[in-house]
């Protein structure tokens, strides 16, 4: 196997929000979501990895441009006695800057199997179109 190859088969560490990169408003841990973003001619899809998270303790907010998620998982009963412990369990926060094509009216979101999936349409006045001669 190559040196590139290799590379591309490893796992990315979870990443925590810092204290340098602002105060945390959460108590507890919080990690920053893996997240894909693909675009086609209609939108831009967004998935963020959120292992353990149900739906209701999910919150997207829009505002002033920008598209805040933030999750949270519930605490684990107080009967379980961990016997071992191979990562923190924490919230999820992530931010990102909304461009003027996004029809921030039309976002939809959908989480399945720890998976959330953000659609962000692309205003009209922004979509390619083709130009018919006569």
């Amino acid at each position: 196997m190559t040196q590139k190859e290799t590379k591309e088969l490893q796992v990315a560490e979870k990443q925590a929000i810092e204290k340098h990169m602002g105060e945390p408003t959460h108590a507890g841990v919080m990690w920053i979501p893996e997240v894909d973003i693909v675009e086609d001619r209609d939108a831009v899809t967004l998935r963020a990895d959120l292992p353990g998270v149900k739906k209701e303790n999910v919150d997207i907010d829009v505002r002033d441009g920008e598209l805040l998620l933030t999750a949270t998982l519930e605490p684990l009963p107080r009967t379980w006695q961990p016997v071992c412990g191979e990562y923190q369990v924490g919230g999820y926060s992530r931010r990102f800057v909304l461009g003027e094509q996004i029809d921030r009216a039309k976002i939809s979101a959908n989480l399945e199997n720890g998976v959330l999936t953000l659609v962000l349409p692309k205003a009209e006045a922004h979509r390619p179109r083709r130009i018919a001669i006569n």
